[in-house]
């Protein structure tokens, strides 16, 4: 990446669209198993621009081509607890035919960068890269220590990367106590004098399932009673066809209170289909916080059609609320039925915490000082992140990757979807506010 030819080295708000682009253009498809490029160059790239601002980052390799990289800025108040920026490098896989603009070619377009990893969560990793070089080679440093994780593997469950670090190399995040990451501080516009800052401090747990079902294996052409595809396409359509159980937790509540204030009216959460529509696309996010929810991705069985299977196979997304997982299993079970063998394929916790103290503070001081009609709010992320891995560590971890966004743009569908983007306007916006952020931090 060239500096701007100005004699002048580039700000962060100068050099953060270049930093994303660079990123988005290294392929770190991760397809849940070895066989993608790995996060390796990414980790190089990283390493190199940490490397020229001064710092030492380590690069740690978890498996040939899944490599991870931290750092540590060295704060003004050392005996301050530290704080953790994370983000991840690795993307989810993107085909390339079912896109407007090549998902890894990092373009400039219609006054977005364009690319796998745009908002998931490339951009986070750019803009944090773009702060921490500014305000090194400006001489400001933060006002306690800050460790920097790029991370492999976030997006197939984080254990070659957060997980793996935390169990191996616990040492390299000693005195953090707190934390930010992804999918939180992005915005909501209310109306022309409020827009609503949505900060993560809480997420559902996951059981990525693998269910199974044994029959009697025969030939296609005789009646058969015992067929292992039937009984577990009736289980599998009972389960998605499943409406759990609403149930608000702390971090629902306090949500819906501060939104039910925005539109001038209280918010039953046993009724919410009206409120949702008036979220947009923000309504995918917070529907799904308001229950337990378990969708079927995968099917297997048979390798003939004139051969009855003995067995057949599902997988399974299930993602449960903070204080739920029993009763989450419990209806689990009861919906499949007893033929159905359930068995984990990966599991974690869910995370929940106040929204409140010092580092809630200075989030609304510095999303304030950019956006005067910003109010930040507390939501729950109805997927998981590497936070999961630090919460063992006892930080206490939020979402907070800020973003102003245009009121129309759908951005929760940017995830894992077709035409992934970000506006040029909400990098820089990010850039000054995660500047801000770690003064008043």
């Amino acid at each position: 990446m060239s500096e701007p030819s100005t004699g002048r080295a580039a700000s962060g708000q100068d050099e953060v669209v270049d930093l994303t682009r660079d990123l988005i253009r290294i392929d770190t498809s991760n397809y849940g198993d070895h066989s993608g490029p790995g996060e390796r160059a990414a980790a190089e790239y990283v390493a190199e621009k940490l490397a020229e601002v001064g710092l030492e980052p380590r690069i740690f390799e978890s498996h040939p081509g899944r490599a991870s990289v931290v750092a540590r800025v060295e704060g003004e108040d050392r005996s301050r607890p530290g704080l953790l920026i994370h983000g991840h490098t690795d993307v989810v896989p993107a085909n390339a035919a079912d896109w407007t603009h090549d998902p890894f070619s990092g373009e400039v377009a219609d006054g977005c960068v364009w690319g796998r990893g745009a908002v998931d969560m490339k951009d986070m990793d750019a803009m944090t890269l773009a702060v921490v070089r500014d305000r090194l080679r400006t001489g400001r440093k933060p006002p306690r220590d800050i460790v920097l994780a790029f991370l492999a593997d976030e997006e197939a469950g984080g254990t070659w990367g957060a997980r793996h670090l935390v169990d191996q190399h616990a040492d390299l995040f000693e005195g953090v106590t707190e934390a930010i990451g992804e999918v939180g501080g992005f915005s909501f516009t209310v109306n022309e004098k409020l827009r609503l800052y949505l900060v993560e401090t809480a997420q559902k747990g996951m059981h990525w399932m693998k269910l199974t079902v044994a029959g009697t294996a025969g030939h296609g052409s005789m009646i058969h009673r015992d067929n292992a595809i039937t009984e577990l396409s009736e289980a599998v359509g009972r389960l998605g066809r499943y409406e759990f159980p609403i149930r608000v937790t702390k971090t629902l509540r306090h949500f819906l209170d501060e939104l039910g204030d925005a539109l001038g009216t209280e918010l039953d959460p046993e009724n919410m289909d009206d409120t949702l529509a008036k979220l947009g696309g923000m309504a995918k996010l917070i529907g799904a916080s308001l229950k337990n929810t378990a969708n079927p991705t995968q099917l297997g069985a048979g390798y003939k059609v004139n051969v009855i299977p003995g067995e057949a196979t599902a997988h399974v997304d299930g993602r449960f609320l903070p204080g739920y997982e029993e009763e989450f299993l419990a209806d689990l079970d009861r919906v499949l039925g007893p033929r159905v063998r359930r068995e984990d394929v990966h599991a974690d916790k869910a995370l929940e915490t106040g929204f409140d103290g010092a580092l809630v503070d200075a989030m609304q001081t510095a999303l304030g000082a950019e956006d005067p009609i910003a109010k930040a709010v507390p939501y729950m992320l109805s997927a998981g992140t590497d936070a999961k891995s630090f919460d063992d560590l006892g930080i206490r971890c939020f979402g907070f990757a800020p973003l102003r966004l245009p009121a129309d743009l759908d951005f929760a569908g940017m995830f894992h979807g077709v035409d992934e983007r970000v506006p040029v306007d909400a990098l820089r916006f990010g850039v000054r506010v995660l500047d801000r952020f770690i003064d008043a931090c």
